[in-house]
């Protein structure tokens, strides 16, 4: 090819693939030579003439070869996601031909030179566009799903949600450690996944379901901010919301420190990543703080998701001794039975309640019971079976209680709140959706405070741990360690110093201010019925750290993957993963778990057995 010697003198100084990114050309740079290198994202024929994007990392640039242009012959041979090198001169794109869309739209680059330097075979799945493809393929060859635009800009949002996050600590005066990757098994928590010691036969590490015990043991040590973005390892099943395998966390631990100081160091940090992050949907300024009971009582989980107005109510005193015999019935059985509404404004047609009503059975339960309201002669009325049952008096008073209209309804369960509890949040959800009441566009957080130490094992007959056993009583110390295990009713209602962070219904951390006292641990696991000897056996190395003097320390973990999830408005971690498994813990791409040689396995003193075998 030949070109004038202006323009090949300035070519001869060029770097080797590029003078420019791919997202860099502007209106500024008509006129001058330019080499562009990256993946042809779309090709199209216009007449004979060639337009090519251009795609790198950092953006798509249009570039152009007709008849005329040395280069045509080659560009009549290039392919979706072929990686070319381009040398041409930058125009401004005809009038009418700008793309309003593109940083790069109001130029594109004529082509004189195109170098191949990596040809594509046929594609398993386009890059172009955002089709929804099979799991499997995009998993297998996730090299290419993360070309697509969606799935590219997540990956480096998540970078940029990280950086953030480190920023943010880091002026919050923590200091970043690392942890160990290799450690010993937990007994507690789920399933680990272990690695076996060529060195010490029989023996296996296992990966760190989480860094609890260092982080103890790093405030132990007198260190008093502790952070990491920590990788944590547990072998367990896939959700939407959880990752097989393994996952990251904002890891954090301080001394000398009370509930209330762990939440005004890390809301701050939380708000502003989202605040940065959100773009311009409302976050919650102050995260309201809502003990378990009642976020149980009010949305049936201790994930509530407060961008739903929908609130339950226990309207047990209106329903006991009225006509309405079942519910009647089920509150004279026994003294902790109840009724909860669930309100459902605009929810008030018969095909409405109706729908839910089949929803329910549908879940396994025998129904809904409802009462929608309706406008007669001036006044609000409740029809439908139970109002008849229940009477006018007793159902004006239920409309008035949870401040229902014309046009609104009300469900019902009864029963065991225990039993019921997980339905009644889950009606509470389905009827926000159903009646569009949910608002998407804003980013509603609460703390989830004062949960249950213990709870009373029916089939075991005895008193477990409810939550995390290494947590703070919130008793002071001396009454703690006077209780006795036949102190059953106040045992039970024992609060412990743990917190959540909930976000929109999903669940980014759990905290707690920790047990540092060893008398106090040792009191705590043997109201669950645990000996000392089996507690020693257990932890005898936390014990044993906490018994050389150990400071007051609290710390919490909100989960980065689901942090950067809620972020990127997705519903699935996968999405904000770079190399995800799938849902039976298979890497795809790189074919794990897989089998290993004879070889390896007698070094590490191991025979598979495979299942039926001996």
């Amino acid at each position: 090819m030949r070109f004038p010697p202006a323009v090949k003198s300035q070519i001869s100084t060029m770097h080797r693939y590029r003078t420019h990114t791919c997202g860099a050309l502007r209106s500024g740079d008509i006129g001058i030579e330019a080499r562009l290198s990256g993946w042809c994202h779309r090709i199209r024929d216009h007449g004979g003439v060639l337009f090519i994007d251009l795609r790198d990392h950092y953006g798509i640039t249009q570039v152009v070869a007709d008849p005329d242009s040395a280069a045509f012959k080659v560009a009549e041979t290039l392919r979706a996601e072929w990686v070319v090198r381009v040398d041409g001169k930058v125009r401004a794109r005809p009038d009418g031909t700008e793309n309003p869309d593109l940083p790069t739209g109001v130029v594109e680059v004529y082509v004189r030179e195109i170098e191949v330097l990596g040809p594509a075979g046929e594609l398993p799945m386009p890059v172009f566009g955002d089709q929804e493809y099979p799991e499997d393929i995009r998993l297998k060859y996730r090299f290419l799903d993360l070309r697509r635009e969606r799935l590219h800009n997540n990956i480096i949002k998540r970078g940029e949600i990280i950086d953030s996050i480190r920023r943010r600590m880091k002026a919050q005066g923590f200091f970043e450690f690392q942890t160990p990757i290799l450690t010993a098994s937990s007994p507690e928590g789920a399933r680990d996944y272990l690695v076996p010691s060529r060195l010490h036969e029989g023996k296996f590490y296992a990966l760190p379901q989480a860094p609890q015990q260092f982080k103890q043991l790093i405030m132990v040590s007198g260190f008093d901010r502790y952070f990491q973005i920590a990788p944590c390892f547990r072998d367990e099943d896939a959700r939407a919301d959880r990752s097989p395998g393994e996952f990251y966390q904002l890891d954090l631990e301080m001394s000398f420190v009370t509930q209330d100081d762990v939440f005004d160091a890390v809301e701050p940090v939380i708000r502003g990543v989202f605040e940065e992050f959100a773009g311009g949907k409302p976050v919650t300024p102050k995260f309201p703080r809502i003990p378990y009971k009642e976020a149980q009582e009010k949305y049936g989980t201790d994930k509530p998701d407060l961008r739903n107005p929908v609130v339950m109510a226990n309207v047990s005193d209106i329903f006991r001794g009225s006509g309405f015999k079942i519910f009647a019935r089920i509150l004279e059985t026994s003294g902790t039975a109840a009724v909860w509404a669930i309100p459902a404004p605009r929810g008030g047609s018969r095909a409405f309640c109706d729908r839910m009503n089949s929803w329910a059975q549908g879940e396994d339960q025998p129904g809904l019971g409802y009462i929608f309201f309706a406008g007669e002669g001036g006044a609000v009325v409740g029809r439908g079976p139970v109002a008849n049952n229940l009477g006018a008096e007793r159902t004006e008073a239920l409309r008035q209680k949870l401040d229902l209209n014309d046009g609104d309804a009300v469900f019902f369960v009864a029963g065991e709140p225990q039993t019921f509890v997980k339905f009644a949040g889950a009606a509470r959800t389905k009827i926000g959706e159903e009646l569009g009441l949910i608002d998407k566009g804003r980013f509603e957080f609460c703390w989830i405070v004062d949960f249950p130490m213990y709870e009373w094992n029916e089939d075991e007959k005895k008193i477990d741990f409810s939550h995390n056993p290494f947590s703070m009583p919130n008793l002071p110390v001396d009454e703690f360690l006077t209780l006795d295990a036949s102190d059953r009713d106040k045992i039970l209602g024992l609060r412990a110093i743990q917190y959540d962070i909930v976000c929109n219904g999903v669940e980014l951390s759990s905290g707690a201010i920790r047990n540092h006292r060893p008398d106090v641990m040792k009191k705590a696991f043997a109201i669950a019925g645990y000996p000392e000897a089996e507690l020693e056996k257990r932890f005898s190395g936390m014990l044993h750290a906490l018994s050389l003097g150990a400071p007051p320390h609290g710390g919490i973990a909100p989960g980065i993957d689901r942090i950067v999830m809620l972020l990127c408005g997705e519903e699935n971690l996968r999405e904000v993963v770079l190399f995800p498994m799938n849902q039976r813990a298979e890497d795809l791409m790189m074919g794990a778990p897989s089998e290993v040689s004879p070889k390896q396995l007698r070094e590490l003193h191991i025979r598979v057995v495979r299942p039926g075998t001996s």
